[in-house]
């Protein structure tokens, strides 16, 4: 969608705010022995306190409100009976916002992976601007996970978001050729590096929903619904 009223800015800033702070409650409680079941749950009433609910299970039929993917897993885990272990990395994902958590004793490099995901997108923000175009966030996204050494997994990408999860247009996390639209002024998409230590392949589990790393290597994932302006945009889940 595209904000066209100073009510329809303030009203997704009211829904940034409350996923902010939904995931942080998540976050919070990540450690050794919860189970990604409780942490769903977590997620799920600090979304309720503030009159929310969750758009996966509303708008696809995901079982779990939250999607929360240990290791290997990059996207879609679904929450369950699973308990986090020392040296976890965990992604917990609110659908329009994602971070990637690390569980000491992480290895370095599960840690370096967590920390070139969110750098990742802080460079795309310098590009997230009217005027430019989509590929270039992409450009700048790849170009950072390359300098670590890393992979991005070209499968999963942001995209368009505001009346429902998934709209147009769609925002790859590499230079796609063909993503030459130009961003504008009240645009609102998602912009989230997904990226994995090894070859970046991914393959879908047995559950239908989970997308792991083909290689069994470790991924990563953070993400910020924005909206594009002229200048340094606005990211709407990050402020709680």
């Amino acid at each position: 969608m595209s904000v066209k009223s100073t009510e329809e800015l303030e009203a997704l800033k009211a829904v940034g705010r409350i996923v902010a702070l939904a995931l942080q409650e998540m976050a919070r409680q990540v450690a050794p022995g919860i189970t990604t079941a409780e942490l769903d749950r977590i997620g799920a009433n600090a979304l309720a306190r503030h009159g929310a609910r969750a758009a996966p299970p509303l708008v696809y039929g995901f079982p779990g409100a939250t999607c929360i993917s240990i290791n290997d897993e990059i996207i879609h885990g679904i929450p369950g009976a699973r308990a986090i272990r020392p040296g976890d990395v965990v992604k917990l994902d609110m659908a329009d916002a994602a971070r990637t958590i690390t569980v000491p004793p992480a290895c370095e490099e599960a840690s370096l992976l967590a920390e070139c995901a969110e750098i990742a997108f802080r460079k795309a923000l310098g590009v997230a601007r009217a005027g430019h175009r989509i590929w270039e966030i992409g450009m700048a996204v790849e170009s950072e996970v390359r300098r670590y050494g890393f992979s991005v997994i070209r499968q999963v990408c942001g995209h368009g978001i505001g009346r429902t999860i998934h709209e147009e247009p769609q925002v790859p996390n590499y230079a796609d050729p063909t993503a030459r639209g130009r961003l504008h002024d009240g645009l609102v998409i998602t912009v989230e590096p997904i990226i994995a230590a090894g070859s970046g392949e991914p393959v879908l589990a047995s559950d239908g929903w989970t997308l792991r790393t083909a290689d069994g290597r470790l991924a990563a994932h953070f993400e910020h619904t924005i909206v594009v302006t002229r200048d340094i945009p606005i990211l709407l889940t990050a402020s709680a």
